[in-house]
Protein backbone atom coordinates (compact mmCIF):
# COMPACT_ATOMS: atom_id res chain seq x y z
CA UNK A 1 0.00 0.00 0.00
CA UNK A 2 2.83 2.41 0.89
CA UNK A 3 4.46 1.63 -2.46
CA UNK A 4 1.24 2.52 -4.30
CA UNK A 5 0.93 5.75 -2.33
CA UNK A 6 4.47 6.78 -3.19
CA UNK A 7 3.91 5.85 -6.83
CA UNK A 8 0.67 7.84 -6.87
CA UNK A 9 2.42 10.86 -5.35
CA UNK A 10 5.22 10.94 -7.91
CA UNK A 11 2.90 10.24 -10.84
CA UNK A 12 0.67 13.09 -9.68
CA UNK A 13 3.68 15.43 -9.42
CA UNK A 14 4.89 14.42 -12.87
CA UNK A 15 1.43 14.80 -14.43
CA UNK A 16 0.79 18.23 -12.88
CA UNK A 17 4.21 19.52 -13.99
CA UNK A 18 3.74 18.06 -17.47
CA UNK A 19 0.32 19.73 -17.68
CA UNK A 20 1.93 23.10 -16.90
CA UNK A 21 4.34 22.58 -19.79
CA UNK A 22 1.52 21.58 -22.15
CA UNK A 23 -0.58 24.55 -21.10
CA UNK A 24 2.34 26.91 -21.70
CA UNK A 25 2.73 25.60 -25.26
CA UNK A 26 -0.99 26.11 -25.91
CA UNK A 27 -0.75 29.67 -24.56
CA UNK A 28 1.97 30.36 -27.14
CA UNK A 29 -0.04 28.77 -29.97
CA UNK A 30 -3.15 30.77 -29.12
CA UNK A 31 -1.15 33.99 -28.99
CA UNK A 32 0.23 33.24 -32.46
CA UNK A 33 -2.83 31.84 -34.24
CA UNK A 34 -5.79 33.07 -32.18
CA UNK A 35 -4.73 36.59 -31.16
CA UNK A 36 -8.36 37.63 -30.80
CA UNK A 37 -10.99 35.29 -29.48
CA UNK A 38 -10.26 31.57 -29.40
CA UNK A 39 -12.63 29.39 -31.45
CA UNK A 40 -12.60 25.76 -32.50
CA UNK A 41 -12.69 26.78 -36.19
CA UNK A 42 -9.55 25.73 -38.05
CA UNK A 43 -6.74 28.22 -38.49
CA UNK A 44 -4.22 27.96 -41.29
CA UNK A 45 -1.05 26.92 -39.49
CA UNK A 46 2.28 26.49 -41.24
CA UNK A 47 2.59 22.84 -42.20
CA UNK A 48 5.95 22.55 -40.48
CA UNK A 49 4.45 23.92 -37.25
CA UNK A 50 1.47 21.58 -37.53
CA UNK A 51 3.81 18.61 -37.92
CA UNK A 52 5.64 19.71 -34.79
CA UNK A 53 2.31 19.97 -32.97
CA UNK A 54 1.30 16.48 -34.08
CA UNK A 55 4.68 15.19 -32.90
CA UNK A 56 4.17 16.94 -29.56
CA UNK A 57 0.80 15.26 -29.07
CA UNK A 58 2.22 11.87 -29.99
CA UNK A 59 5.11 12.46 -27.57
CA UNK A 60 2.62 13.32 -24.84
CA UNK A 61 0.96 9.92 -25.22
CA UNK A 62 4.34 8.18 -25.28
CA UNK A 63 5.37 9.90 -22.04
CA UNK A 64 2.13 8.99 -20.27
CA UNK A 65 2.33 5.41 -21.52
CA UNK A 66 5.94 5.24 -20.35
CA UNK A 67 4.90 6.32 -16.86
CA UNK A 68 2.37 3.51 -16.75
CA UNK A 69 4.87 0.97 -18.03
CA UNK A 70 7.51 1.95 -15.48
CA UNK A 71 5.09 2.10 -12.53
CA UNK A 72 3.15 -1.11 -13.22
CA UNK A 73 4.25 -4.72 -12.86
CA UNK A 74 1.67 -6.23 -15.21
CA UNK A 75 -0.77 -5.13 -17.90
CA UNK A 76 -3.58 -4.19 -15.51
CA UNK A 77 -1.30 -2.07 -13.31
CA UNK A 78 0.37 -0.41 -16.28
CA UNK A 79 -3.02 0.47 -17.78
CA UNK A 80 -4.22 1.76 -14.42
CA UNK A 81 -1.21 4.00 -13.85
CA UNK A 82 -1.44 5.27 -17.44
CA UNK A 83 -5.12 6.16 -16.99
CA UNK A 84 -4.39 7.83 -13.67
CA UNK A 85 -1.51 9.84 -15.09
CA UNK A 86 -3.57 10.85 -18.13
CA UNK A 87 -6.52 11.94 -15.98
CA UNK A 88 -4.43 14.02 -13.56
CA UNK A 89 -2.58 15.58 -16.50
CA UNK A 90 -5.84 16.49 -18.27
CA UNK A 91 -7.47 18.03 -15.20
CA UNK A 92 -4.28 19.92 -14.33
CA UNK A 93 -3.94 21.15 -17.93
CA UNK A 94 -7.21 23.07 -17.71
CA UNK A 95 -6.36 24.27 -14.23
CA UNK A 96 -3.08 25.72 -15.53
CA UNK A 97 -4.85 27.37 -18.49
CA UNK A 98 -7.19 29.01 -16.00
CA UNK A 99 -4.17 30.29 -14.06
CA UNK A 100 -2.22 31.44 -17.14
CA UNK A 101 -4.93 33.05 -19.30
CA UNK A 102 -8.13 32.78 -17.22
CA UNK A 103 -9.63 30.30 -19.68
CA UNK A 104 -12.06 28.55 -19.87
CA UNK A 105 -14.59 31.05 -18.62
CA UNK A 106 -17.10 28.21 -18.11
CA UNK A 107 -16.89 24.44 -18.33
CA UNK A 108 -19.17 24.56 -21.37
CA UNK A 109 -16.62 26.48 -23.45
CA UNK A 110 -15.57 24.47 -26.51
CA UNK A 111 -11.98 23.41 -26.96
CA UNK A 112 -9.77 21.65 -29.50
CA UNK A 113 -8.94 18.50 -27.56
CA UNK A 114 -6.65 16.54 -29.86
CA UNK A 115 -5.55 16.33 -33.48
CA UNK A 116 -4.89 12.62 -34.06
CA UNK A 117 -6.26 11.09 -36.30
CA UNK A 118 -8.71 13.96 -36.91
CA UNK A 119 -9.41 17.04 -34.85
CA UNK A 120 -11.33 16.36 -31.63
CA UNK A 121 -13.55 19.09 -30.23
CA UNK A 122 -15.98 19.35 -27.35
CA UNK A 123 -16.99 21.35 -24.28
CA UNK A 124 -14.32 21.40 -21.57
CA UNK A 125 -16.67 19.61 -19.16
CA UNK A 126 -16.60 16.45 -21.30
CA UNK A 127 -12.88 15.59 -21.02
CA UNK A 128 -12.93 16.56 -17.34
CA UNK A 129 -15.79 14.13 -16.69
CA UNK A 130 -13.87 11.47 -18.62
CA UNK A 131 -10.84 12.14 -16.45
CA UNK A 132 -12.83 11.61 -13.27
CA UNK A 133 -14.16 8.33 -14.65
CA UNK A 134 -10.61 7.30 -15.58
CA UNK A 135 -9.41 7.97 -12.03
CA UNK A 136 -12.14 5.75 -10.58
CA UNK A 137 -11.43 3.02 -13.16
CA UNK A 138 -7.67 3.16 -12.51
CA UNK A 139 -8.11 2.85 -8.74
CA UNK A 140 -10.51 -0.06 -9.25
CA UNK A 141 -7.98 -1.82 -11.48
CA UNK A 142 -5.20 -1.31 -8.96
CA UNK A 143 -7.31 -2.75 -6.15
CA UNK A 144 -8.78 -5.66 -8.11
CA UNK A 145 -5.60 -7.71 -8.55
CA UNK A 146 -7.35 -10.19 -10.83
CA UNK A 147 -7.66 -11.01 -14.50
CA UNK A 148 -10.11 -8.55 -16.02
CA UNK A 149 -13.08 -10.45 -17.54
CA UNK A 150 -13.91 -10.02 -21.22
CA UNK A 151 -17.26 -8.51 -20.29
CA UNK A 152 -15.47 -5.65 -18.52
CA UNK A 153 -13.29 -5.00 -21.58
CA UNK A 154 -16.41 -4.98 -23.77
CA UNK A 155 -18.00 -2.26 -21.63
CA UNK A 156 -14.76 -0.25 -21.63
CA UNK A 157 -14.36 -0.59 -25.39
CA UNK A 158 -17.98 0.49 -25.98
CA UNK A 159 -17.48 3.49 -23.70
CA UNK A 160 -14.33 4.53 -25.55
CA UNK A 161 -16.01 4.29 -28.96
CA UNK A 162 -19.07 6.29 -27.91
CA UNK A 163 -17.00 8.99 -26.23
CA UNK A 164 -14.58 9.34 -29.14
CA UNK A 165 -17.51 9.60 -31.54
CA UNK A 166 -18.81 12.68 -29.72
CA UNK A 167 -15.37 14.32 -29.93
CA UNK A 168 -14.58 13.49 -33.57
CA UNK A 169 -18.08 13.81 -35.05
CA UNK A 170 -17.87 17.39 -36.38
CA UNK A 171 -14.54 17.29 -38.19
CA UNK A 172 -15.08 13.72 -39.40
CA UNK A 173 -18.47 14.74 -40.79
CA UNK A 174 -16.90 17.73 -42.53
CA UNK A 175 -14.41 15.42 -44.26
CA UNK A 176 -16.96 12.76 -45.20
CA UNK A 177 -19.74 15.11 -46.32
CA UNK A 178 -17.37 16.95 -48.67
CA UNK A 179 -15.88 13.76 -50.17
CA UNK A 180 -12.45 14.53 -48.74
CA UNK A 181 -11.60 11.10 -47.35
CA UNK A 182 -9.28 10.42 -50.26
CA UNK A 183 -7.60 13.77 -49.66
CA UNK A 184 -6.92 13.02 -45.99
CA UNK A 185 -3.09 13.05 -46.25
CA UNK A 186 -3.22 16.45 -48.00
CA UNK A 187 -6.13 18.16 -46.24
CA UNK A 188 -4.05 21.21 -45.33
CA UNK A 189 -3.50 21.86 -49.04
CA UNK A 190 -7.14 21.34 -49.99
CA UNK A 191 -8.91 24.67 -50.51
CA UNK A 192 -12.38 23.24 -49.93
CA UNK A 193 -11.38 21.77 -46.57
CA UNK A 194 -9.68 25.00 -45.49
CA UNK A 195 -12.73 27.07 -46.44
CA UNK A 196 -15.17 24.74 -44.68
CA UNK A 197 -13.01 24.28 -41.60
CA UNK A 198 -12.45 28.03 -41.22
CA UNK A 199 -16.23 28.50 -40.95
CA UNK A 200 -16.89 25.44 -38.82
CA UNK A 201 -19.41 25.90 -36.06
CA UNK A 202 -19.94 22.86 -33.88
CA UNK A 203 -23.27 21.14 -33.82
CA UNK A 204 -24.89 20.72 -30.41
CA UNK A 205 -22.73 18.38 -28.39
CA UNK A 206 -24.00 14.81 -28.23
CA UNK A 207 -24.44 14.68 -24.48
CA UNK A 208 -26.81 11.70 -24.63
CA UNK A 209 -24.23 9.59 -26.47
CA UNK A 210 -21.48 10.92 -24.19
CA UNK A 211 -23.37 9.94 -21.04
CA UNK A 212 -24.18 6.56 -22.56
CA UNK A 213 -20.44 6.07 -22.94
CA UNK A 214 -19.90 7.04 -19.32
CA UNK A 215 -22.56 4.54 -18.27
CA UNK A 216 -20.54 1.88 -20.11
CA UNK A 217 -17.50 2.80 -18.01
CA UNK A 218 -19.56 2.75 -14.81
CA UNK A 219 -20.89 -0.70 -15.75
CA UNK A 220 -17.32 -1.90 -16.29
CA UNK A 221 -16.27 -0.53 -12.90
CA UNK A 222 -19.30 -2.05 -11.15
CA UNK A 223 -18.69 -5.45 -12.74
CA UNK A 224 -15.01 -5.34 -11.83
CA UNK A 225 -15.86 -4.42 -8.22
CA UNK A 226 -18.35 -7.27 -8.07
CA UNK A 227 -15.75 -9.75 -9.32
CA UNK A 228 -13.23 -8.40 -6.82
CA UNK A 229 -15.64 -8.61 -3.90
CA UNK A 230 -16.71 -12.12 -4.90
CA UNK A 231 -13.12 -13.26 -5.00
CA UNK A 232 -12.36 -11.60 -1.66
CA UNK A 233 -15.35 -13.34 -0.13
CA UNK A 234 -14.14 -16.69 -1.37
CA UNK A 235 -10.63 -16.11 -0.04
CA UNK A 236 -11.74 -14.88 3.38
CA UNK A 237 -12.07 -17.43 6.19
CA UNK A 238 -15.57 -18.68 6.99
Amino acid sequence: MNTNRNTFLWIAIFSIAMAALEAAVVVYLRALYYPGEFTIAFRLIDQSILLVELAREAATLVMLLSVGFIAGKNFNERLAWFLLSFAIWDISYYAWLKVFINWPSTLLDWDILFLIPVTWIGPVAAPLICSMTMIILSITLLRSNLTVPKSVWMFIFAGVLLTLFTFMRDYAALIIENDLVGEFPNLLKNKLFLEKAARLEPKPYLWIIFWTGQVMFVAAIALLLRKTNTRSGRLSPA
